[in-house]
């Protein structure tokens, strides 16, 4: 432990650490300066008691958002770390489409709060998988990288190879949420099963959006015979 407590710092004079959003010089590695870190929309209660997307005024008690009482999703409830704003997609952005896996452990650290609403009740955890022909132009699964990192953390057993994306789908970016939903249909598929019957899911990715690839994972998981699902982001965006 002290070896890699002194190499640890002999890295920080080699390459002092810098901040995940500015760049400009902190203290410690995986943190942001003060005035990035101001900027995140950290969520927090009130939110709802499934999608965990906050409310915009103070309520009383556990509540669901109106989205939620008129169509439920299939996962028992979701939470997210921030807001998806222009802030947290300076995070996210560069981990997803430049390379950036050196904001792993910022990404996580700042998960772990809305983890570990969670994390008591999952018995494997999952990530939302990409299908192979974008596997090969992006060389990783940013979901998958969160996943492992998350599961070793809370020594949660962890299947990266259950859930499939056996069907090749376009960019959901630009599209409604019906549109998402259709996209995504039948996209999914699970393989040994008999690993995650009667189990608690916890599927990782890294935004929610309008639940639809959230919603269709659950769908094949609880055909599967998991015993729940519930869904853990990095950020979740305020419009559904």
């Amino acid at each position: 432990m002290k070896f890699v407590s002194l190499f640890s710092k002999l890295l920080d004079i080699l390459l002092p650490p810098v901040c995940g959003i500015c760049n400009c010089p902190v203290s410690k590695t995986a943190t942001l300066c003060p005035e990035c870190f101001s900027k995140l929309n950290f969520i927090t209660r009130p939110y709802c008691k499934i999608c965990g997307r906050p409310f915009e005024f103070d309520i009383m008690g556990d509540r669901t958002c109106t989205r939620c009482l008129m169509k439920r999703p299939l996962f028992l409830k979701a939470r997210a770390a921030v807001v998806y704003d222009d802030t947290s997609k300076k995070l996210l952005l560069p981990f997803k489409h430049a390379d950036r896996l050196d904001l792993i452990p910022l990404l996580v650290k700042l998960m772990r709060p809305a983890a570990n609403d969670l994390m008591p009740e999952t018995d494997i955890v999952l990530a939302v998988p990409l299908h192979w022909l974008r596997m090969l132009k992006r060389k990783y699964n940013q979901s998958d990288e969160l996943a492992y990192r998350l599961a070793k953390i809370y020594h949660k057993t962890y299947l990266p190879n259950i859930l499939k994306r056996h069907r090749s789908t376009p960019s959901q970016g630009h599209l409604t949420a019906l549109e998402r939903s259709r996209n995504v249909r039948g996209a999914f598929k699970v393989t040994h099963s008999e690993k995650i019957k009667g189990k608690r899911i916890l599927l990782i990715d890294d935004v929610l959006t309008t639940g639809a690839t959230t919603n269709e994972c659950t769908k094949v998981l609880l055909k599967a015979g998991a015993k729940q699902v519930c869904v853990l982001t990095f950020a979740a965006t305020m419009k559904k």
